[in-house]
Formats: C-alpha cells, structure tokens, sequence
C-alpha cells in the first residue's frame, strides 16, 4: 500500500469518525437540514470505504465496531420506542407481564410499577403507552438484560441495550461471512450491511432491535445450508420471536425441502422432504409457543393480536402504493380507506408469496434468500406503515443475491424523517415520493440489468 492510498483511506476514516460523533450527540430529529447532510456526507464515505482495495477485510471490521461504539453514551435522537423497551423490562423484573397491561392505565392511576416510571411513559409518548407491548418474548429478554443491569437508571438500560445490538451485529458479521464463503460469494459483501450507516444509525443509534432477529435468522439459513434443519428450525423461531417479520418467509422454505425426486414416486414428489418440512414447520412452532409460555394468559393473545393489528388498521407513515390507493378512496368514497386497505394489502402480500412458493425456483440457498427479498420488498411496497429501520432485512438478503436495491433505499429513506421536522408531526408527499422513485427506478434498472454490479 503506497503511503497516499494509506493517507486517503485514514483520511476517509478520520471524516466518518467524526461524521458519526456528530450525528449522535449534536443532532436534533427535527434539524432536518443538518441530518440529511450528515447522512449523506457519511454514505459518501461508506461507498468509498467499501470500493477501496487499500483497507483490509479485518480493518473493515475494526472501523466497524468503532462507529458504532462512538453512539454508546448518546441518547437516541431519532426514536423514543427505547423508553417503551425499558418499561417492558422492568415490567418484567418486578415480576408483572407486560403484556396485560397499558402504560397509560399506571400513569392516570397515579401508580408508579417501576423506577422513572413517568420519565418512561412521558419519553415513549401518549400513543405508545396507549397501546398493548407487541415485542415477542426473546425481544423482551433483551429489555429484562437492561432492566436487571440497569433498573433505576435509564441512561444506564440504553448501554445495556446497545451492547446488545452490537454484539448481534458482530454475530451477523460471523454468520454472514460464513454463509458467503459457502455460497462462494465475495466475503466483502457482508460490509453492504455490517458498515452501512444506515444500520449503524438506526440500529446501534436508535436502538431498534432488527439485528438481534437477522443474527438468528442468518444463522439459521447458514445452519441451513449445512443441511442442520433442525438446528435451523429452532434459529428461525427464535428470529421471529425478536420480531414477527420472519413469519413471512415460511411459506418459501417448501421447494427446499420438497423437490422433484429422481425415483418415481407418485406425482413426482418427495415425500421424505415432504415430512422433513412438516418437521421443520413444526418445530418452529412449538419453539415459538415455548418462548411465549412463560408470559400466558387468557388475555394474552387478544392484546397481542389487536396491538400488532394496530399497524394496518390505524397506522400510515411511509407508504408507497398504500398512499395512492388511499388517494383514489378519498376520491370515490370521500374518506380515509386504511381500515379497508389496510386488511387487503396482507392478502396481496400472501398471493404473491404463494405464486413465489410454487412458480419460482427457490431451490438453492441464493434462489431462497432472493424469493425472501422479494416477497419482503413487495409486503413493505404494499404496506400502510413503513419505518426508516424496517429495511435492515431487505438490507441484509441482498447481500447474498445480485440486488443491491435496499443499499439505495437505506439512503433515500432518510428523507421519511422530513415529517418530524414539523411541529407538529406531518407527512410531505413530495418527499415520499421521492424516495420511492429512486427504489422503483434502480430496482427496475436492476432486473433489466441482471448483471449490474453497484
């Protein structure tokens, strides 16, 4: 390496580094300016970063680690759903389910159940403390880590849930690097996800608990691919039991496991692969309702159900098709549709996971993580309530396939933000549909370009 090669690529280092400082600890959500700038001065470097031949896989993964520690003592500044995390936690701790009761219902009471109880309630705001917890059982895991290290101090839980974070992505790093040696993909790939700000910011800064469900998950499909399906299967479960996302991928685990046998068996099919899946269908089954066991009751699945379908039934943030269905019901019937909408959109998302299921070949690891992209991709495409952070897994699957559409989406998402720079909160369109112009485009440009390499 000549000495300027080795200049430039501290230099570039050195600019993140204090890049990144100053996202955590001098930015407000509502500096709007100042964020997109910040962001896209770092997505600048993060490109750099990733084409430069001169920086080592093992230094890449040094500066890594290193953004993110830079968040660890700082307050999130684009999330308050972290107070929400701590409350459930210490809910647990003092031996309550948080499952069965409503932040909100304490506070009017003028009950304190757990230390700072008003400071968690006042930062996770009204609309989150009105609503039932619908964070699955290992995601509480990691709130009651917070709550036994840190149960009087809310600076002291945001460590705590940090470290954790961290050491999730340092486990997709093992996992990930693993699996694209397997599939004899370049192992720089993984930096796409692993250095991306994107996830840095969101998960690191904010505290969004996405790479602590894609650890288990990328572990599970590297087990996969070791043939170790039942080691997968309980991987899986625990991957939807940080978060109900993976849920959607199952349906597509069928051609895996039942393929066209070579003997002559009737219809064709491989009933030993056939049973294989029911095992593995099973398996992550019964893994998942062992997880929510400890948290049972009779009113458990009635709050859990109704909280998560909260999200098509009432919520709209960052939506794509949803808006201009949306705008062509307030046309024909003069009023919001989203209750409607919001029950037909998952339909949609199901037909096309089965016309992928049954139509597409998904009978290699990368055919496998690709329908999983897609069928991703067409349920956030379709869905009334898109958050910046959902992306990490869109992110993380292509980095196993040949679209790279989700690294350009993580940086036009910022633009969602804009509505927090309005007091009070409020969407602009324009933005919107900015964002989602450049996915649509470079997605579009990607499939008539199958060979395009970003």
């Amino acid at each position: 390496m000549s000495f300027l090669s080795k200049n430039k690529d501290i230099l570039l280092i050195s600019i993140s580094t204090i890049l990144y400082f100053f996202f955590a600890y001098f930015l407000e959500r509502t500096e709007f300016n100042k964020l997109i700038i910040l962001w896209f001065s770092l997505f600048v470097c993060f490109y750099w970063l990733i084409k430069k031949n001169t920086i080592s896989f093992s230094t890449l993964v040094g500066v890594s680690i290193l953004f993110r520690f830079i968040f660890l003592f700082a307050t999130p500044n684009l999330s308050q759903d972290f107070y929400r995390f701590i409350w459930d936690g210490r809910m647990i701790l003092e031996g309550l389910n948080p499952y069965l009761s409503l932040p909100e219902t304490f506070i009017q009471q003028g009950l304190n159940p757990i230390a700072e109880a008003s400071d968690l309630y006042n930062g996770m705001g009204e609309m989150n403390g009105s609503h039932y917890t619908n964070y699955p059982p290992i995601n509480q895991l990691c709130f009651l880590i917070a709550a036994i290290f840190s149960s009087k101090n809310i600076f002291g839980s945001i460590i705590v849930l940090r470290l954790i974070i961290i050491l999730a992505d340092i486990g997709i790093l093992y996992f990930g690097k693993k699996l694209l040696e397997r599939l004899n993909l370049p192992i720089k790939n993984i930096f796409w996800y692993i250095l991306n700000p994107f996830i840095i910011i969101e998960m690191t800064g904010n505290l969004h608990f996405e790479p602590v469900m894609l650890f288990f998950l990328i572990g599970g499909l590297y087990k996969l691919h070791q043939q170790k399906w039942i080691l997968a299967a309980i991987l899986i479960a625990c991957s939807i039991s940080v978060k109900l996302i993976p849920l959607l991928f199952l349906p597509l685990f069928f051609q895996w496991f039942v393929k066209k046998s070579n003997h002559k068996e009737k219809w064709g099919l491989n009933f030993l692969g056939i049973k294989k899946l029911i095992s593995f269908y099973s398996i992550i089954l019964t893994t998942i309702i062992i997880l929510f066991l400890p948290f049972y009751s009779s009113e458990l699945i009635s709050n859990y159900s109704n909280s998560v379908g909260l999200w098509f039934r009432n919520f709209e943030f960052n939506a794509s098709f949803y808006y201009i269905f949306r705008e062509i019901g307030f046309l024909f019937r003069g009023y919001n549709e989203i209750a409607i909408i919001g029950k037909i959109m998952p339909i949609l998302t199901i037909i096309f996971l089965l016309i992928i299921t049954f139509f597409r070949k998904n009978k290699t690891e990368t055919q496998l993580i690709t329908a999983m992209l897609f069928g991703l991709s067409f349920y956030y495409f379709t869905a009334t309530t898109v958050h910046p952070w959902y992306v990490a897994t869109p992110i993380i699957l292509s980095v196993f396939t040949k679209y790279k559409f989700p690294i350009i989406w993580s940086l036009v998402i910022i633009l969602s933000y804009q509505a927090y720079s309005n007091l009070p909160w409020k969407e602009n369109l324009w933005f919107v549909a900015i964002e989602y112009f450049v996915v649509f485009a470079f997605l579009i440009y990607e499939i008539k370009n199958k060979n395009i390499k970003i």
